[in-house]
């Protein structure tokens, strides 16, 4: 019976194919059979397409685990099958269930089974080669990770005094910054500490203005210019103070330098007065720690001598020197004063009562400039031992025609409701905000804060340093310790300290006023709050 279903179909199939040579029309039933027949063959196409998959998947399965699992010994081998039998045929049981007659698999299955393959393969090769984007994110890593560790900066050699090594390395750098001749004579002493130091400042030097570096130097053989030896006797013994005094002292210096100065035969300019300029630097540094302004002023003189080209003349080379030196005075200092004046005059009314505190020749510029504006106020000037320095502050403004009060510090919590406002000068503007000043001053500016005074500090940006800084500890300035003593009606209490093993006489020079205790800074840029020191550190970098 169904041979003959099979004849009859075959039948109706050359029937069809008559009729369509033929051109004869088909019936609607031929029709539908043509198509029932298409689809039949599409979906035996896709059945033998799924069995050839699966077969072939089959096989790489087998393979893979043949190359992974272990071989197995010889002698298990021989122990399972002798050598000289073949190995038996496998034969399918009669009853096991043929490949066609299992349940067939979809294409979306297929697809998985495929992709999951493949990531199998993958994730071997590169377990073997070794993965090159974990190789790539662990460098990443590594680099952040070396990005975000701080960088240790050394610290200066002014401030590790009480490490022998370093004061060796300082002793050799001193010798080998001479001149030319192999005479010792030439070389720039080291000057030695004086006193007993306070363990907690043990760190810092401690100098004595009876022993002047000037007194260990070989004149007139020495490396050092006159101008230089002059202006370290006045920086040790005092005559020259305050950081704009001392930083336009030191430009003046160098402007006779370079005047003085003669490039020797087979040197360039550019090169030699750098290399010139580092002992007078030294010794200056030996005589009184330089300032921040002062660093930043040598900072800019070295700039602009390494940017001399190469052909030009000595003597142009030198003008050219002369003349920036001459406009960073008045841009930096002359000027940046007056424009402070300006702002501060703005905040000077009448009537006020203002208290400053020591001698800043900024603050007392601005007091004249008001006064001259016929402001009318009154100045309340704080001073403090050991250096009395409000009392010049007291006498220039006085000659002036100012009302002024004279109060030692120890007085400034008695005096302070009255004030109205507090000017302060600054000896350097630190990145983190903390105002860097005479000491003293943090102690004006937290009593102040408490009465709800508000503070203003005056500094111009030739101040402002990258160094930060939270205490008074670890970098400062020792001044002399026999300034302490005080002879009153002819008796001297501490004439011999020295002698006395558990004394030591602190007398230091600078302390650090926290932001939180400013409310204003008053720059030739504006008024400025001292967080905003970082930015115009910045803009100072890219202007220059």
């Amino acid at each position: 019976m169904a041979d003959s279903g099979v004849t009859d179909g075959n039948d109706k199939k050359d029937d069809i194919e008559r009729a369509k040579s033929e051109g004869k029309e088909l019936t609607k039933e031929e029709k539908q059979r043509l198509r029932k027949e298409k689809k039949q063959q599409k979906k035996n196409k896709e059945k033998k397409d799924d069995k050839a998959t699966q077969e072939s998947g089959k096989e790489k399965m087998g393979v893979n685990s043949a190359a992974s699992a272990p071989q197995l010994s010889t002698q298990s081998i021989a122990q399972k099958a002798p050598s000289a039998v073949p190995a038996p045929v496998s034969v399918p049981a009669p009853d096991a269930p043929t490949p066609a007659d299992k349940p067939t698999k979809s294409k979306a299955e297929l697809k998985a089974e495929r992709r999951a393959r493949q990531e199998a393969e993958r994730a071997s090769k590169q377990s073997k080669k070794g993965d090159p984007g974990q190789q790539g994110a662990m460098s990443k890593s590594k680099a952040t990770t070396s990005e975000l560790q701080p960088v240790v900066k050394r610290l200066p050699e002014h401030i590790q005094v009480d490490n022998p090594d370093v004061l060796k390395k300082l002793a050799k750098k001193l010798e080998r910054q001479q001149t030319t001749g192999q005479n010792s004579a030439k070389k720039i002493p080291l000057r030695s500490d004086y006193g007993y130091k306070v363990s907690l400042f043990s760190h810092l030097h401690q100098y004595s203005r009876k022993a002047p570096l000037t007194q260990q130097l070989s004149i007139p053989s020495t490396v050092i210019h006159p101008a230089i030896v002059r202006l370290g006797l006045q920086y040790s013994q005092g005559i020259v103070a305050g950081s704009n005094a001392r930083s336009v002292a030191l430009l003046h210096a160098f402007k006779q330098v370079i005047r003085d100065y003669t490039t020797p035969p087979n040197e360039e300019l550019s090169r030699d007065l750098v290399n010139r300029l580092k002992p007078y630097i030294s010794f200056l540094n030996q005589c009184r720690p330089l300032s921040a302004s002062m660093g930043n002023a040598i900072k800019y003189v070295k700039k602009e001598i390494s940017n001399i080209p190469s052909q030009c003349k000595e003597e142009e080379a030198k003008r050219k020197l002369l003349n920036c030196i001459e406009w960073y005075i008045k841009e930096k200092i002359i000027l940046a004063a007056k424009a402070i004046a300006e702002s501060s005059i703005e905040k000077i009314s009448n009537g006020d009562v203002i208290l400053i505190y020591g001698c800043s020749s900024l603050v007392n510029h601005i007091l004249c400039e008001a006064f001259e504006k016929s402001r009318k106020f009154r100045v309340i000037v704080v001073d403090s031992r050991p250096r009395l320095e409000g009392r010049e502050a007291l006498r220039r403004l006085v000659q002036r025609g100012i009302s002024c009060t004279y109060v030692l510090i120890s007085a400034v919590s008695y005096i302070l409701p009255e004030v109205s406002k507090v000017f302060l000068g600054a000896h350097a503007l630190l990145a983190n905000g903390y105002v860097m000043s005479r000491v003293g001053t943090s102690q004006i500016a937290l009593v102040a804060k408490a009465f709800n005074v508000p503070v203003l500090v005056c500094c111009e940006t030739y101040k402002f340093c990258e160094r930060v800084q939270t205490d008074s500890f670890v970098s400062n300035e020792l001044d002399d310790p026999d300034d302490l003593i005080v002879t009153r009606n002819g008796q001297t209490q501490l004439e011999n300290w020295q002698q006395e093993p558990s004394l030591g006489l602190l007398n230091l020079v600078y302390d650090v006023t926290p932001p939180d205790f400013v409310d204003l800074v008053i720059t030739e840029l504006g008024m400025i709050p001292c967080t905003s020191v970082p930015v115009v550190l910045r803009v100072k970098n890219v202007d220059q």
